[in-house]
């Protein structure tokens, strides 16, 4: 049982170690998903769901969601990051300034 609990908090520090990696990758995913999803479906006129065959491997846990409204596309990574792109005409996607 002791090397249970060793076991669990060098787990615990493993993960508090990393967690700014991957909260950093997760923005930069979450961000590029955005950009290549607006510009997919806004100036190639594709559906969302075809959008994401063109995201990079290791790029599953990002999901995309659209507002037509506003012609904004967001990308996210459940509980880590979440950024969005707006269809802006002929200057293409741009990606909205984070709050």
């Amino acid at each position: 049982m002791p090397w249970l609990l060793v076991l669990a908090v060098l787990f615990a520090i493993f993960a508090i170690w990393k967690f700014p990696s991957f909260k950093a990758q997760a923005e930069l995913g979450s961000a590029y998903a955005a950009r290549v999803g607006c510009s997919c479906r806004y100036v190639q006129g594709r559906s969302l769901e075809s959008c994401q065959s063109d995201f990079e491997p290791g790029m599953e846990m990002v999901s995309l969601s659209e507002d037509p409204a506003t012609k904004t596309v967001t990308g996210s990574v459940p509980l880590l990051a979440s950024r969005s792109a707006r269809f802006v005409g002929a200057s293409g996607c741009l990606l909205r300034p984070e709050n």
